[in-house]
C-alpha cells in the first residue's frame, strides 16, 4: 500500500498544475460549458488514479517481463529467430495500442484498419532493424541518419493530406502499453554484452519503432487515394446533473476495457509460451507479476476512460475560444505553457525517465530529465500553434529540428542519443492525441485552417524538440564534466601530485 501510495502522489503532482491551468482558462480567455468543465474534472480524478496504479503495475509486471524475454533472446546465437519474434511482437501489439485507436479515430478519409496495420508493419520492421543494430553493435546515430535522410525524399513525394498525418504516426505508436515492454526488452538484450557501449546500446528500441511508421504511412500516402471526408467536431451530450456526468464515463468504461485487454493479450500470450518454453521465472515472480498486471491494466483502463471522455471536449473547446478570441496569439503562450505541464502527466514519461536513472546508475536523474522534456515539449507545442495561425507546411520546422537533431547525435555520447530519440517517442502519449490534437484541431477551425495539413503535426512536432533539449542537456553536462576535470588537473599540477586518469580498456 506504501508503494501505492506514493504512485498516487507522483500522479497528482503531475497532473494538478494542467487541472489548474485549464481550470483558470475555463473562467478567463476560454470559458468551458459547464457539461464540458464536470467531464473534465471527472476524467482529472480518473488520471490521477489510473496513473498511479499504471505506473505501479509497470514496475512490478512490464519492466521484469521485458527483461527477462531479452535477455533469453540475446542468448540465441541464431539471429533469425529473434529477428522474428521482435516482427511479430511489434506489430501485433502496435495494432491494438490504444494511443494509435484514437489517432485513427480522429483522421477523416481514412479508413482506421488501413492506417493502423500501415502503422503495425512500420514498427515491425523497425524493431527488426533495432536488434540488427543492436547485434552488428552499428552506431545508433548512423542507423538514424539514415532513415530521417529516407523520410525527407519521401516527404517531397507524399501528398501533404498525408504528410502531417505520417509525422503523427511516428509519435503514437510508442504509447504506454509497448513502451515499458520494448524498453525493458532493449535493457535485457544489451545486457547479455560486456563492452563499454552495452548501457548505451540498450536505448534506441523506440526511437527507430518511432521511425518505422513514419515510412509506411508516407508510402500509404503514396500510392493509397483515400476517400473524400471531413473533420467532424466532438459533440457532448446533455449532462444537467454529476451523477449523469459519472454515468457518461461508466458508459465508455467497457469500450476502453476491451481496448486494453487486446492491446495487453499479444504480450501476454507471447509471455506465456516463452516461461513455458525457458522456465526463467519463478512462481512467486510469476505471483507477483500477475498482481502487477491486473494494476497495469485497471489503471491505464482508468486513465484512457478519464483522458478520452473527459479531456478531448475541453481540448477542443479551449483551443477554438483562443484562436476565435480577439488575441489569437495567445494561443502559442498557452500552448507552451499547456505543453509545459502536460508532458508530466504522461504514463510512459514516468516510465522513462525512471529507467534513465537506474541505467546511468544515477547520473542522468528523473528532475534532470523531465525539466528538459517539459521545456522541449512547451516549445514545440508553441510551434505548432504557431504553425495554425499561420498555415505554414510542417516541413519547415521538421527539416531544420531533426538535422540539429541528427548533428548533435555526433557530439554528444552514444547513451543520450539513444535517451533523447526515446524520448521523443514516450513524450507524445495520450495526453498528447487525446487533449493536445483536440486543442490544435478546435483552434484550426476556429481560424478556417486545412485540419488535416495544419492541425495534425502537433505529435509529431511534441515528438521531435526532446531530440534535440535531452541532447543539448548531454552537451552541457560533458562540457561541464570536462571543465571540473580540467580544473582539477591544474590544482593538482600546483600542489605537485601527478595526476593519472584511469583508462577502463587499459585495465
Amino acid at each position: 500500500m506504501q508503494a501505492l501510495k506514493e504512485k498516487i502522489n507522483e500522479s497528482l503532482s503531475s497532473v494538478l498544475p494542467i487541472t489548474a491551468i485549464v481550470l483558470v482558462l475555463s473562467i478567463t480567455l476560454a470559458p468551458l460549458t459547464p457539461p464540458a468543465l464536470i467531464l473534465f474534472l471527472f476524467g482529472a480524478a480518473l488520471l490521477v488514479a489510473g496513473m498511479g496504479l499504471f505506473t505501479l503495475g509497470v514496475d512490478m509486471s512490464m519492466l521484469p517481463m521485458g527483461e527477462g524475454v531479452g535477455v533469453e533472446l540475446a542468448k540465441i546465437k541464431n539471429i533469425v529467430i529473434p529477428l522474428a519474434v521482435c516482427f511479430v511482437l511489434g506489430a501485433v501489439v502496435t495494432i491494438a495500442e490504444p494511443d494509435l485507436q484514437v489517432l485513427a479515430q480522429q483522421i477523416p478519409g481514412i479508413p482506421n484498419m488501413v492506417l493502423i496495420l500501415s502503422v503495425a508493419v512500420g514498427v515491425g520492421a523497425a524493431l527488426v532493424l533495432a536488434i540488427v543494430r543492436m547485434r552488428r553493435k552499428i552506431r545508433l546515430s548512423y542507423v538514424l541518419l539514415a532513415l530521417y535522410a529516407l523520410v525527407f525524399v519521401l516527404a517531397f513525394c507524399t501528398p501533404d493530406s498525408f504528410l502531417a498525418v505520417a509525422f503523427d504516426s511516428g509519435g503514437v505508436t510508442t504509447g504506454p502499453v509497448t513502451v515499458p515492454f520494448i524498453m525493458a526488452l532493449g535493457i535485457g538484450m544489451a545486457s547479455m554484452r560486456s563492452d563499454k557501449n552495452s548501457g548505451s546500446d540498450s536505448f534506441g528500441l523506440v526511437s527507430l519503432g518511432s521511425v518505422g511508421p513514419i515510412l509506411a504511412v508516407m508510402l500509404l500516402g503514396i500510392f493509397y487515394k483515400p476517400d473524400n471526408g471531413a473533420y467532424t467536431p466532438i459533440a457532448i451530450g446533455d449532462i444537467p446533473t454529476t451523477a449523469a456526468a459519472a454515468r457518461a464515463f461508466f458508459v465508455e468504461l467497457p469500450a476502453y476495457a476491451e481496448e486494453v485487454a487486446v492491446a495487453i493479450a499479444p504480450i501476454l500470450v507471447m509471455f506465456v509460451l516463452f516461461q513455458l518454453l525457458t522456465r526463467r521465472f519463478h512462481l512467486h515472480q510469476l505471483w507477483r507479476m500477475a498482481i502487477g498486471l491486473g494494476y497495469t491494466y485497471v489503471g491505464l483502463v482508468m486513465f484512457l476512460t478519464g483522458v478520452n471522455v473527459g479531456f478531448m471536449p475541453a481540448g477542443q473547446m479551449i483551443g477554438d475560444a483562443l484562436a476565435g478570441g480577439a488575441i489569437p496569439w495567445v494561443l502559442v503562450l498557452v500552448g507552451m505553457v499547456v505543453g509545459y505541464f502536460i508532458v508530466r502527466a504522461e504514463p510512459a514519461v514516468q516510465v522513462l525517465t525512471r529507467q534513465v536513472e537506474d541505467v546511468s546508475n544515477g547520473s542522468i536523474t528523473q528532475r534532470a530529465m523531465m525539466n528538459a522534456l517539459s521545456i522541449g515539449v512547451a516549445v514545440s507545442v508553441g510551434l505548432a500553434m504557431l504553425r495554425i495561425l499561420t498555415g505554414l507546411s510542417i516541413l519547415w520546422f521538421m527539416a531544420p529540428g531533426y538535422v540539429a537533431a541528427l548533428a548533435l547525435t555526433f557530439v554528444v555520447p552514444q547513451v543520450y542519443t539513444g535517451i533523447a530519440f526515446d524520448s521523443g517517442g514516450v513524450a507524445s502519449g495520450p495526453m498528447t492525441t487525446t487533449f493536445l490534437l483536440p486543442l490544435a484541431m478546435g483552434a484550426c477551425s476556429a481560424v478556417g485552417g486545412n485540419v488535416m495539413t495544419d492541425a495534425f503535426g502537433i505529435v509529431a512536432m511534441v515528438a521531435m524538440m526532446p531530440l534535440i533539449t535531452i541532447q543539448m542537456m548531454g552537451y552541457l553536462g560533458v562540457r561541464k564534466e570536462r571543465r571540473l576535470e580540467a580544473e582539477s588537473r591544474t590544482l593538482l599540477a600546483e600542489t605537485g601530485i601527478v595526476y593519472y586518469e584511469y583508462d577502463e580498456e587499459e585495465a
